[in-house]
């Protein structure tokens, strides 16, 4: 088997980091308004679970399906 490229191993951390980077910004941002510390370590775990599953749910509509290893490709398209 052959193996797996750098670019697809890195992908996951890349889309964890970016949901944290947003997360970060988000949750200062509501620091600085609010200057409350608790609501804004809430804000940034709430904000960092929902982009976490929006790339998620993004990357699942983006990526085609790959068939297995020793799956042959379907004859139709909408299989």
């Amino acid at each position: 088997m052959t193996e797996p490229r750098s670019r697809i191993t890195l992908r996951p951390g890349e889309l964890v980091g970016l949901a944290a980077l947003v997360a970060v910004f988000v949750g200062l941002i509501t620091l600085m308004v609010t200057r409350e510390l608790i609501f804004s370590l809430i804000v940034f775990g709430a904000t960092f679970v929902l982009d976490l599953v929006t790339l998620a749910m993004l990357m699942l509509a983006v990526t085609p399906n790959k068939p297995a290893d020793g799956e042959r490709q379907p004859e139709t398209l909408n299989d």
